[in-house]
């Protein structure tokens, strides 16, 4: 699953859901190949239902289409500027991502486990599409948010969105802090119920 470049994450829609639930599909075949789930204990999904989502910590561990643990997104308690950390599947941090405060449209920079800037993540106006640039505002990739149909816009919260990552990026890691990236963009950063 982490060697795809291109990644179509469906949100799942649920009546008074108290966690939220992504399916990851390979754009080019149509196949799931696995999927985002929130795991919190009940007390913080209580709390949803009065707190706004993005004050509260979270945690979603991305899962292949076997449901073996591939990585770990992990947020804790944020009022400005949110600390969201990537795990992978023995459990060993390999980045996190710092938000930035007060920006149109949404940013936020991509870090290894070194400190080291891999990416910044920048959002347009409606903070719908993101781009993936690195130091030198090259495009390593970008998250596009797909139409879902009148409907399913209108009535609900779910997203349909295209994560793409440049085809030169080789490097596991990074690829996994991209897709991570991309996830974190819905997930932690623009879902607030």
């Amino acid at each position: 699953m982490i060697n795809l470049k291109k990644y179509l994450i469906k949100e799942e829609i649920g009546f008074l859901r108290l966690s939220d639930r992504y399916r990851i599909y390979n754009p080019e075949t149509g196949k799931q190949v696995g999927c985002a789930k929130e795991n919190q204990n009940v007390l913080f999904k209580l709390l949803r239902l009065v707190v706004n989502k993005s004050l509260l910590p979270t945690s979603v561990e991305i899962v292949n289409e076997s449901e073996e643990l591939i990585f770990t997104i992990k947020k804790s308690p944020a009022f400005f500027r949110a600390k969201v950390e990537i795990f992978d599947s023995s459990r060993k941090q390999i980045g996190y991502f710092k938000s930035k405060f007060l920006s149109i449209g949404g940013k936020f920079d991509v870090f290894d486990i070194r400190n080291a800037k891999v990416a910044e993540i920048k959002g347009d106006w409606k903070g719908w599409n993101f781009r993936f640039l690195d130091e030198k505002e090259n495009e390593l990739g970008s998250v596009t948010k797909k139409w879902a149909g009148i409907s399913k816009e209108l009535f609900t919260s779910a997203d349909n969105y295209l994560i793409s990552i440049n085809e030169n990026i080789s490097n596991p890691t990074v690829n996994v802090l991209l897709l991570a990236a991309g996830l974190a963009v819905d997930i932690v950063y623009k879902e607030n119920k």
